[in-house]
């Protein structure tokens, strides 16, 4: 296959393209400069721009690009970028898909847990409603604007990705191995996670499942706990993790990216993608916490 990835140098974008290379499959990268590479295709999603022939040459759409929610704290300024770097590049798309006389036949196009805002205690499954807040009105609107592709559209909504240097457990590694880490909040919170293998296999594996549609919970089998994730990754390195930081901290020094992004309680059910034919390599959050802490990257 020749699969065109946006948001290709990012955490899951090089993993996705790594395991295609692997499987003899041919990723072409889309970039917002010139192009240096024969693998890759220049664009200006701000502008709507991309060259309108490469939809002809490919059979697959992976749209992951968009600005870290990461970055905290969230201005208005820095909010507004989030939400048009995922609408402008995956409406960029979609246009191009529409347009095209020999379009790819699948879109897998990024969303996010987000969607369903606080879950409490509750199993979130891809028929459970629309949340509230800003990360929730985000995915379904990313969402919606990837359902006007006439190709088969798969939304994947993704969680906390586990890996070593990057992602959501970049800014916690540093601090747990200095000792000064601990649970966020009460820790009781649940975090949907998913291992960065398992998280690009999901997504090749969508692209390959002719009757994969519509939105798929990209997280592992086994739900945890924020103090369960911690702890564990502080016993894995021989790290104590004593000191808990209080919910009103987080709130004054971190604000609303700290109650939609680190407190909010999500308990996401892997059930459908397990029922399309996925197979797991890290089911479990001891298997993964393993890898995080044993394989370089």
């Amino acid at each position: 296959m020749r699969v065109l990835i946006s948001g290709a140098s990012g955490l899951v974008g090089t993993e996705v393209a790594r395991q295609l290379i692997e499987a003899g499959h041919e990723p072409i990268k889309l970039v917002r400069r010139a192009v240096k590479a024969p693998n890759e295709v220049s664009w200006n999603p701000s502008r709507g721009e991309i060259d309108p022939e490469i939809m002809e040459s490919v059979d697959a759409v992976v749209n992951l690009a968009g600005a870290t929610t990461g970055r905290i704290p969230w201005t208005k300024k820095y909010k507004k970028e989030i939400v048009s770097s995922r609408i402008d590049s995956t409406r960029t798309l979609v246009t191009a898909i529409n347009r095209a006389g020999n379009p790819p036949t699948v879109l897998i196009s990024g969303s996010a847990s987000g969607f369903y805002g606080e879950g409490g205690s509750s199993w979130l499954t891809e028929d459970s409603p629309k949340g509230k807040g800003f990360l929730s009105d985000l995915a379904h609107n990313w969402e919606q604007e990837a359902m006007k592709a006439r190709a088969r559209v798969v939304l994947v909504r993704t969680t906390l990705v586990m890996s070593r240097r990057r992602g959501a457990l970049g800014p916690l590694m540093p601090l747990l191995k200095l000792g000064v880490g601990g649970p966020l909040g009460s820790g009781k919170q649940f975090w949907a996670w998913i291992n960065l293998v398992d998280e690009a296999a999901a997504i090749i594996h969508l692209i390959n499942t002719p009757s994969a549609n519509g939105p798929f919970n990209l997280t592992a089998p086994e739900p945890a706990t924020c103090e369960e994730m911690i702890v564990g990754l502080g016993k894995a390195i021989n790290r104590p993790t004593f000191l808990r930081i209080p919910e009103f901290a987080m709130k004054l020094f971190i604000g609303e990216a700290a109650e939609e992004l680190l407190l909010v309680s999500q308990k996401m059910t892997a059930n459908k993608l397990i029922g399309s034919g996925f197979r797991f390599r890290y089911p479990d959050l001891q298997s993964s916490i393993n890898w995080v802490v044993a394989r370089p990257e």
